[in-house]
């Protein structure tokens, strides 16, 4: 496994303009070049090129088409096509005319269908109004006529008020007619009423009576109103699967032709060659160097340079990926990618996130509940590969298994399955040290320190990881004199000495003798001239510096000073004291848990004490798990990272059929 970025190459090639169709579809095929304009490292020859050969408009042409595929497919709950089996070698010609006549087609057909549905829509907002109003007698909104017309029928009233929310009613056994209508549309309903010569019966009881009518009446108009809408939801689905295939295979085909789109965009030109020039992981170079020799018939040139002369924040970063780590893999890439040549904090962020995890949640039994739930996710997303992933994805499923494994394994060792010890632990009774009942004397001082020296060791792992990136950099200034250097990290070591002896001695003196004040005075005597050095080097290395006066490096050199002694002694100390955290989530936990076992004490009887256990383990598992997976999280990314993690790198993204290409292209590496 290898702990730091993958060592790239940067590519140019010059090909002749007869083989720039096959060399792109070869770049495609393999899908290992991040491709960059050939101006950037050639700035000078670039008045001398033309440009891509794609035009904008046929660029907006293809997404604009594909995008509407894209819509009726999620229409019809189609999933979108895979790309990862085409073959570039037979894409065939796109006819736009022809694709946008099938799109056309198709879309009249799908917009004639949601007329009805648009109609049935306003329907039920008229109904349901209507069905509101007299299921909750809210009579102020509503008129209710009961009578007859001298002229016209049901059907005559029902076609002259289509447009108003209104029902007409001919009960069985009635002579009479029952109208309903809103009353702020009285002003078009009663000069058709006077049209009719509409006659009103006085009996009030026949109001009650319609009232019931009425109230059942609409709520089945309701359902069969939403049944239609169903019915007509399947009719535009159906239509739309009537052409799947062809609507897939046109998908697949604008898909591969924006690919190669996107490569032609970073290709340059002369008269008779095409010039081109990218990113790859070294240990794909040969094989792309074959490839493209291939596919130009040997009439090309290819030139390698070497990553080491390139400015470090120019060239992409790729990880290797290791797929039982891909879940702590994404924490890292949602706060940044690394910088290229530095430690890949996925492998450490795996052990600390997990570490954290289990001591704030530990617990064996609820541990394995998230763990079967993780295992549960996971056969989902196997059974369902096209689902949609939105909140609750594949990935965070995944780090459900590794969180209930982390939680088991605390719970084991700490005696803990479902708030009860019902195994010894193999360590100490967590639950019995926080309620003081622990045989061995501890409590939840003893808890705090576990904690604090677990974050102590995190923080230092933190500074070795920098101390490690700045020597691979070659950074030998901010190795030694920066707050998260060799200066930094010997201050935070000697801070950690004096504090433990500070407490051994019952809180009452520091270590006596020379040795403290000169660990802590000479390295802040150094810091005293980190200014001045630094403006030294720089000039050295022939940097152009801005004139200052000796007072004002003078009064830099103090502000700069007082600065890093603020960063480094409250800023270890407020990381350090961070990670009591993880000791509070850990209390509250148990607390949580101890305040459950007490209630199903008092529920009374059996299976009321059950339902409380059940109740009281499904809310600690939800909140304490969530709560415990935040920390975790926020304690990774802001006492670990900043120790090392600068978060400056550019990623690596390689034109390819495969989703997640650089990753996949590492691990196969």
């Amino acid at each position: 496994m290898n702990v730091f970025t993958v060592p790239m190459k940067l590519l140019t090639a010059v090909v002749l303009e007869e083989a720039t169709e096959p060399v792109k579809r070869s770049l495609l095929k393999l899908g290992v070049l991040d491709l960059i304009q050939i101006s950037k490292i050639a700035p000078e020859q670039a008045s001398r090129l033309i440009g891509a050969e794609q035009k904008a408009e046929e660029t907006e042409d293809l997404a604009n088409l594909k995008a509407r595929v894209e819509t009726l497919l999620l229409q019809a709950n189609i999933p979108i096509p895979s790309t990862e089996h085409l073959d570039p070698d037979n894409a065939e010609p796109l006819d736009t005319k022809r694709a946008k006549h099938l799109m056309d087609r198709i879309t009249n057909d799908v917009a004639s269908i949601r007329e009805k549905q648009k109609q049935l829509s306003q329907a039920k907002i008229r109904t349901e109004e209507l069905y509101r109003y007299v299921a909750e007698r809210k009579l102020q909104y509503i008129d209710i006529r009961i009578g007859s017309v001298e002229k016209g029928s049901a059907e005559h009233i029902r076609a002259r008020l289509a447009n108003q929310a209104c029902v007409v009613l001919q009960p069985e056994s009635w002579e009479d007619l029952v109208l309903l209508t809103l009353k702020r549309d009285r002003q078009q309903v009663a000069p058709l009423m006077d049209t009719l010569r509409w006659t009103e019966n006085p009996d009030g009881e026949l109001q009650r009576k319609a009232l019931i009518l009425l109230e059942e009446h609409l709520h089945a108009q309701v359902k069969d109103i939403e049944e239609q809408n169903i019915q007509v939801k399947r009719r535009i689905s159906d239509r739309i699967v009537q052409e799947r295939k062809p609507l897939e295979q046109l998908w697949s085909l604008l898909r591969l032709h924006e690919l190669l789109g996107e490569i032609s965009e970073h290709f340059s030109h002369t008269r008779n060659t095409t010039l081109f020039s990218g990113w790859v992981p070294e240990s794909q170079s040969e094989q792309l160097e074959r490839a493209i020799r291939n596919a130009a018939n040997q009439a090309c040139v290819v030139e390698w340079t070497d990553a080491r002369e390139v400015p470090r924040e120019e060239i992409p970063v790729a990880v290797q990926d290791i797929p039982v780590l891909r879940p702590f893999q994404r924490l890292v890439e949602n706060y940044s990618v690394p910088e290229y040549g530095t430690v890949n904090p996925t492998p450490f962020v795996a052990i600390s996130y997990l570490c954290m995890f289990g001591l704030m949640f530990a617990d064996a039994g609820q541990g394995l509940v998230i763990l079967l739930l993780g295992l549960f996710g996971i056969r989902y997303y196997r059974l369902h590969p096209q689902v949609s992933q939105r909140m609750i994805s594949e990935n965070l499923v995944r780090l459900f298994v590794y969180l209930g494994g982390a939680s088991i394994i605390g719970g084991i060792i700490f005696g803990s399955y479902f708030g009860y010890a019902l195994f010894p632990p193999l360590w100490f009774d967590y639950h019995a040290a926080v309620v003081g009942h622990e045989s061995t004397g501890r409590d939840v001082y003893t808890i705090l320190g576990i904690t604090i020296r677990f974050g102590i060791v995190v923080i230092a792992s933190g500074l070795v990881l920098n101390w490690v990136n700045l020597m691979r950099k070659r950074d030998w200034f901010h190795l030694v004199m920066d707050k998260n250097g060799i200066l930094g990290g010997w201050l935070f070591a000697c801070g950690i000495w004096a504090a433990f002896a500070f407490v051994e001695s019952g809180y009452t003196q520091l270590p006596e003798g020379i040795f403290l004040p000169l660990a802590f005075g000479i390295p802040l005597l150094i810091l005293l001239i980190k200014v001045p050095l630094h403006r030294y080097l720089l000039h050295r290395r022939g940097e152009t510096l801005e004139q200052k006066s000796p007072f004002a490096i003078i009064l830099d050199s103090l502000l700069e000073w007082i600065v890093d002694l603020l960063e480094i002694f409250s800023g270890f100390l407020a990381n350090t004291l961070s990670f009591m955290r993880v000791a509070g989530l850990g209390i509250a936990h148990v607390s949580l848990m101890s305040a459950f076992a007490q209630m199903a004490d008092l529920a009374g009887g059996a299976l009321g004490g059950l339902l409380v256990l059940l109740v009281g383990n499904v809310l600690v598992i939800a909140l304490e798990g969530l709560s415990a997976g935040i920390q975790a999280l926020r304690l990774n990314y802001y006492e670990f990272f900043t120790k090392y993690f600068t978060g400056r790198g550019l990623s690596y993204n390689p034109v390819s059929l495969r989703r997640d290409a650089g990753r996949q292209i590492v691990s196969h590496s």
